[in-house]
């Protein structure tokens, strides 16, 4: 019964200026809606902010009789990135059934005590024609986020069968939870928006490829430019 990405205000796609910097507007975020039966998504509309963060402790290594000296920086063990998002709650469309569960009109989930299934998000980054190379080819997807052949973040876009030279940096949210959700009805603001947190298990830039040491297929240069490697680990004890 979902609507969701069916809505005049969702559907309609404007124009967006050829920069070199970074333009929200370029941003495009898509999930397994409610009543969505493909497992292309749908493109997640209306939204006002979208807010991804994460960190991580690094702890210094001292040594007693060696000053006051840091002998090394370990990293700590990451914590699990954060994601908020706030988004205008449509009637047809609230936030819950954005992010797969049968809410809304579409069922009986009001609750984040009602979530027993975690959910994927896509984010697309699209990049203009300004900032990309015109000789590099990628796979296409479809004008309404389908993709045909994902590989990861060498994307061309393909709209109406014509090949326009775009791309995107494509990031898979896989596993994710609502730690948090909250609206707010105010008599003096018409507008109503949700604004939920959601924490992710892992972070990849393609679904069938993981990030993996003992995975052959995944070079140290994939990950790392070695040129940039710190001359500090070549000195030894």
């Amino acid at each position: 019964m979902s609507n969701v990405g069916q809505t005049y205000v969702e559907s309609q796609r404007g124009v967006t200026p050829e920069t070199y910097s970074v333009v929200s507007a370029r941003n495009r975020l898509y999930a397994i809606t409610s009543g969505d039966t493909t497992t292309a998504g749908t493109q997640i509309g209306v939204v006002a902010n979208f807010n991804p963060s994460e960190g991580r402790t690094i702890e210094p290594v001292r040594g007693i009789g060696m000053g006051d000296k840091v002998m090394e920086l370990v990293p700590g063990m990451t914590d699990p990135m954060s994601i908020t998002i706030t988004r205008t709650a449509q009637y047809l469309s609230m936030i819950m059934q954005v992010f797969g569960y049968t809410g809304g009109v579409d069922g009986l989930v009001r609750s984040l005590r009602h979530h027993k299934y975690p959910f994927d998000l896509r984010q697309e980054l699209l990049i203009g024609a300004l900032a990309m190379d015109f000789t590099q080819q990628g796979s296409t997807f479809t004008q309404d986020g389908g993709i045909n052949d994902p590989t990861g973040g060498n994307l061309a876009i393909d709209q109406s069968g014509a090949s326009i030279p775009l791309k995107a940096i494509v990031t898979w949210y896989e596993a994710c939870w609502m730690s948090d959700w909250s609206v707010s009805y105010a008599s003096d603001t018409a507008l109503v928006q949700e604004d939920c947190t959601i924490n992710v298990t892992d972070i990849v830039a393609e679904q069938l490829l993981p990030y993996d040491e003992t995975n052959a297929s995944i070079a140290a240069t994939d990950l790392f430019n070695p040129v940039a490697v710190s001359a500090f680990i070549s000195q030894g004890e």
